[in-house]
């Protein structure tokens, strides 16, 4: 493995940062203070991103993105990672990968509208009973004269008030197993104004202001059978064939928000003076800076490395959970100590220290809780000598 940066990675970088301190940047304060994304500055900076090169840029080139490898992939998304995660997600949008899974005809209707801009997806799994669970999924896909008939409720679905569809995961039927039964599972395109699909608001999040979720409920909404995505019964398949490097996204993101609040901390502790001198001469304050500066060292080290084995083809789901567990715990870590350092400043928000604090609490919980990347870790260990 080379560590060093080639010529094209350091020069996504570069443009990344620059387009996230001069575009992004200037907006956290309003979309901050009211949680809430404009529609005017969504199309405003959608329209620079793409004369940018960095709209949809996590998709394949045959497909109109940019045709990033894994690697510089988390790159560019550790870069988008420091700024408000409404702006960067929204304003920049990355098409769900598993879009990649459709048909021609698929592809034609949901693909590459979003990745032209024209549209945007939203991902429906989780229910109020189906977490980290999602073979407990309670709504249910059920074929009826050709069709398929939707019932059930989603929610904390992401920006579901923006997209024009979702892609729906469904209980579709059971099948028998040694453990006894389990459900199988159904992913659909249902577009919005679907009869019997409808999306309202969700719950108020201390996180990632600006950054919606909503409920989704399904009552009798029937489809085609060429809505299904994927094979029918297999949506758990495609689910996991085309998300795993979702959790090194999440991954990269904390790298980015730990590195600016590292560098808010040293700057502070650089200036800040007490008791005569700089507080970062304080054996209680540079000690802070060096373990903070060691814990993000080691995660961007995880991280990197399992893309790299990402795209070598090598890459096990132990090695991504351990990234997605790292990652999101050291951001916690560094957020904290950044205000800390800070002290009663850190919590202002004139500062985006609060925010991120506030932010990396969701980072344990959504794309597999710490837990769940916990149990794919000892699951390994354990399997490795019959245990």
């Amino acid at each position: 493995m080379h560590f060093g940066l080639s010529e094209e990675q350091q020069l996504i970088v570069d443009t990344t940062r620059a387009f996230v301190e001069n575009e992004l940047y200037p907006h956290e304060q309003e979309v901050e203070r009211s949680g809430h994304l404009r529609r005017e500055l969504i199309e405003e900076i959608k329209a620079k991103a793409i004369s940018a090169g960095l709209y949809a840029a996590n998709m394949p080139a045959d497909v109109g993105g940019a045709g990033l490898d894994t690697l510089t992939w988390l790159l560019y998304e550790k870069e988008l990672g420091r700024a408000n995660y409404a702006l960067h997600w929204t304003c920049v949008a990355r098409p769900s990968n598993i879009l990649l899974a459709g048909t021609p005809e698929q592809r034609e209707r949901y693909l590459f509208p979003c990745i032209r801009g024209e549209k945007w997806d939203c991902l429906a799994m989780t229910e109020p009973g189906a977490g980290s669970d999602l073979r407990g999924m309670k709504a249910s896909a059920v074929e009826k004269d050709g069709d398929w008939v939707l019932n059930g409720t989603k929610h904390f679905i992401s920006h579901a008030d923006l997209a024009d569809f979702a892609i729906v995961f469904m209980a579709s039927g059971e099948e028998e197993t040694l453990r006894g039964k389990r459900k199988k599972i159904t992913a659909f395109f249902v577009d919005k104004g679907t009869p019997g699909f409808t999306v309202r608001d969700g719950y108020r999040n201390v996180s990632h202001r600006g950054y919606t979720n909503s409920v989704l409920e399904f009552d009798d909404c029937r489809l085609p059978a060429n809505q299904v995505l994927g094979e029918v019964h297999k949506g758990f398949e495609v689910a996991n064939s085309w998300l795993g490097a979702t959790r090194l996204q999440v991954g990269a993101t904390c790298l980015g928000r730990a590195e600016r609040a590292l560098n808010h901390a040293v700057e502070y502790a650089a200036q800040r003076q007490q008791f005569g001198q700089q507080i970062g001469k304080f054996q209680g304050v540079s000690f802070k800076l060096a373990d903070m500066a060691t814990e993000l060292k080691a995660a961007e080290l995880m991280v990197m490395e399992a893309g790299w084995k990402y795209d070598q083809g090598t890459v096990t789901d132990q090695d991504m959970a351990m990234a997605k567990l790292k990652a999101t715990e050291m951001l916690a870590f560094v957020a904290d100590e950044a205000i800390q350092i800070h002290g009663g400043m850190g919590l202002m928000d004139d500062l985006p220290l609060e925010r991120i604090w506030r932010d990396a609490r969701v980072e344990r919980i959504w794309e597999g809780t710490s837990e769940i990347q916990r149990h794919i870790i000892s699951r390994a260990l354990l399997r490795a000598v019959g245990g």
